[in-house]
C-alpha cells in the first residue's frame, strides 16, 4: 500500500521541502501564482517560498487557465501526468472543460537506463535475467511515467512483452501524493469557491487509483478476465499472461505483432477490411458494456490492434470500467428517452445516474433536458453523434452541479473514443444503429421469466431478513429507550439567521433604551441646576444630550443601511 502521512512539523523533510519548491516554482511559472498566495503557504513552508524567484514566472495570457494547468501538470511529471490522467475521466470531481484539456496529456517520457530495469527484474523475479528469458532487447518499445517496456523470448520460444515498473517510483509517487495531500487541505481551508469540487476527496481518490496501476498483478487479473469473456469468440483476440514471469512491478505478456487500428493503409495492404473491423471493433465494446458489465475505459488506437482475418487484439488492461445491471439499464433508459424525445422521463433518469449536494430545480433541469433534445435530435438518426450527444449531456448536468458516477462517464468516453474511430475507418459508421441491438437486448431481457424469477427470489429473500429483522430493532428501540440512551439528532434549518435577527431587533431595542434614559436622566440634571453650570445650564446634562444625539444617529444610520425603518 502507498505510505501516505499529512505533513506537518516532523513532515518538513528535506525531500518535502526540496520537491515542494519544484512544485510551486512551477505553478509561479505558468501564471498560478495568484493560488499559492492565496494558500498562505508560507507559515507551512517558510524556506520553500523564499526560494522562489519571482522573475522567473512565465507570461501565458494567450493560454486558458485549463491549458496552463494541463501544461504544469506535464512538467510537474509523473505522478501529476497520471493525476491529469485520472482526473479527465473523473466528471464528478473536475470541471466539464478540464476534462478534454487534461485528455491531451501524453504520457511519454525519456526511458531509464537499462541496467536500472535489469535491477528491478531480477529482484522482483529472484533470478538472473538470463534464467528466464533466453532473450531480451535492452531497447524499450514504449515508454511512460510509471514504466517502460520491452520485447523478449522467454526459455520455452514464446515472444513476450514485459512492462517494467520505473525503479524509486513508489518513493516519488508518496512524496507528491503528500505534497497534493496538503495542498489540498489548505485549498478547502482557504479557497471557498473550490469547496464544491472537494480537492482533498480528489487526491485520496487518486492515491486509489494510482496504487492498482502501481500493481501490475491487477492489471494481469484484468487481462484475464477479459480473455474467459471473450474464450468463445474467435473475432476477438487477448494477449495471455505468464505468471511465472509476473509480480507486482514486472508484467510478462505475449507480444503481438499487429496493425495498429487507425493505419487504414497498412490494413488494406495486409487485406484486411476496414468496415468489417469498424463493427467488430465497435461490437467488441458493446458487448463488454451491455453483456459483461467489465469494460476497457482506454480504447485508444494505441491499444487496439488488427491481426489477420479482421480479428481485433485488445492491449493494456490498466484502465478498465465496470457497470452494474441497474445501472446499465437506467442508461439504456435514458438513451431510449432522449431518442424518442420524452424529456421528463429524461430528466428523472438522470437523476437516478447522478449525484449532487443539493436537489436540483427540476423545472427548469426539464426545461434545459427539452431544449437539449430540440437541439440535438431534429435530424436523421444515422446522422447523430453518439459521442458528442454524451458529452453535451455532461455539460448540461455540470451546469446543474450534478455529477456524473465515474464509471457511467468511462462507459461514455469508451463509446465516444470507438465512435472516433469508426468515423476515421468508415466515414458512413452509425454508433446509434450499432449498439441497438445491445439496447434492445438489455430492455427485452427485463422481462426474461429467468430475470422475473429471480427479482421475485430476491424480493422474496429480502422480505424475509425484514421479516426476522424489524422485530429485533423495535426491542433494541425500546431498550435504549427504557434505559434513556437512545441518542437523537435534531437538524435545523434556517435556525442561525432566525437568531441573528432575534440579536438584532434585541439590541436596538436595548440602544433604544438606553438612549432613552440618557435623554430623560439629561433632563433630569439639566431641571435641577446639577454643577458645574454652563451659562447656567448644567454641562453634565449637555453632555447626556450629546451622547443620546450621536447614538440616535447611530441607530438611525444603522436601519436606515438595512433599508428597513
Amino acid at each position: 500500500m502507498l505510505s501516505i502521512r499529512k505533513i506537518g512539523v516532523v513532515g518538513r523533510t528535506y525531500r518535502h521541502l526540496n520537491r515542494y519548491r519544484q512544485i510551486l516554482t512551477i505553478l509561479f511559472k505558468y501564471g498560478y501564482g495568484n493560488l499559492v498566495e492565496r494558500l498562505k503557504i508560507e507559515q507551512y513552508l517558510e524556506i520553500g517560498l523564499q526560494l522562489i524567484s519571482r522573475k522567473r514566472r512565465e507570461r501565458l495570457e494567450r493560454l486558458s487557465r485549463y491549458q496552463r494547468l494541463r501544461m504544469a501538470f506535464e512538467e510537474l511529471g509523473p505522478t501529476f501526468i497520471k493525476l491529469a490522467q485520472v482526473l479527465s475521466s473523473r466528471p464528478d470531481l473536475v470541471p466539464v472543460p478540464l476534462l478534454a484539456e487534461l485528455a491531451k496529456l501524453q504520457d511519454k517520457v525519456p526511458p531509464c537506463s537499462f541496467e536500472e530495469a535489469r535491477g528491478v527484474l531480477e529482484e522482483e523475479l529472484g533470478a538472473p535475467l538470463e534464467d528466464v528469458y533466453d532473450d531480451f532487447n535492452p531497447v524499450p518499445l514504449a515508454s511512460a511515467s510509471i514504466g517502460q517496456v520491452y520485447q523478449a523470448r522467454l526459455k520455452n520460444g514464446d515472444s513476450v512483452a514485459v512492462k517494467v515498473q520505473r525503479p524509486g517510483i513508489r518513493k516519488i509517487v508518496e512524496v507528491d501524493l503528500e505534497i497534493m495531500l496538503h495542498l489540498a487541505t489548505l485549498m478547502e481551508r482557504h479557497i471557498e469557491e473550490m469547496a464544491f469540487h472537494r480537492p482533498v476527496k480528489v487526491v485520496e481518490e487518486f492515491a486509489k487509483a494510482l496504487e492498482k496501476e502501481l500493481d501490475y498483478l491487477t492489471e494481469a487479473g484484468n487481462g484475464e478476465r477479459f480473455a474467459r469473456n471473450f474464450l468463445t469468440d474467435p473475432k476477438i483476440y487477448i494477449p495471455a499472461v505468464y505468471r511465472s514471469a509476473t509480480t507486482s512491478k514486472v508484467l510478462t505478456m505475449e507480444f503481438v505483432d499487429g496493425i495498429k487500428i487507425s493505419d487504414v493503409d497498412a490494413m488494406l495492404a495486409a487485406g484486411v477490411d476496414p468496415h468489417i473491423v469498424v463493427n467488430r471493433g465497435a461490437d467488441c465494446i458493446l458487448k463488454q458494456i451491455f453483456e459483461h458489465g467489465f469494460f476497457h475505459s482506454d480504447p485508444h488506437p494505441g491499444n487496439l490492434f488488427v491481426l489477420p482475418e479482421n480479428v481485433i487484439c485488445l492491449l493494456d488492461f490498466g484502465q478498465v470500467g465496470s457497470i452494474d445491471q441497474k445501472t446499465k439499464e437506467d442508461f439504456v433508459d435514458l438513451v431510449d428517452c432522449v431518442v424518442n424525445r420524452r424529456p421528463g422521463l429524461a430528466t428523472r433518469v438522470l437523476l437516478r445516474l447522478s449525484l449532487w449536494d443539493e436537489e436540483p430545480d427540476l423545472r427548469q433541469l426539464e426545461k434545459d433536458v427539452d431544449e437539449f433534445m430540440n437541439q440535438h435530435l431534429f435530424v436523421p438518426l444515422k446522422d447523430i453523434r453518439m459521442g458528442k450527444l454524451l458529452q453535451d449531456l455532461l455539460e448540461l448536468a455540470a451546469q446543474h452541479r450534478m455529477r456524473i458516477q465515474p464509471d457511467l462517464f468511462l462507459m461514455m468516453k469508451a463509446l465516444g473514443t470507438i465512435e472516433g474511430i469508426g468515423a476515421l475507418l468508415h466515414p458512413d459508421f452509425d454508433m446509434i444503429s450499432q449498439a441497438e441491438p445491445f439496447i434492445r437486448k438489455v430492455k427485452l431481457n427485463r422481462y426474461n421469466p429467468r430475470r422475473l424469477l429471480q427479482d421475485l427470489f430476491q424480493t422474496a429473500v429480502d422480505l424475509k431478513h425484514f421479516s426476522q429483522q424489524f422485530p429485533q430493532d423495535v426491542l433494541e428501540i425500546t431498550r435504549l429507550l427504557r434505559q434513556k440512551k437512545l441518542p437523537i439528532r435534531l437538524e435545523h434549518h434556517g435556525l442561525p439567521d432566525l437568531l441573528a435577527t432575534h440579536d438584532q431587533i434585541s439590541n436596538r431595542i436595548a440602544f433604544a433604551i438606553i438612549i432613552a434614559a440618557l435623554i430623560i436622566g439629561s433632563a433630569l440634571i439639566v431641571v435641577s441646576d446639577t454643577p458645574p453650570l454652563f451659562y447656567g445650564i448644567s454641562l453634565i446634562g449637555i453632555i447626556g444630550f450629546l451622547a443620546a444625539a450621536i447614538m440616535g444617529f447611530w441607530l438611525l444610520i444603522a436601519i436606515l443601511r438595512k433599508g428597513k425603518l
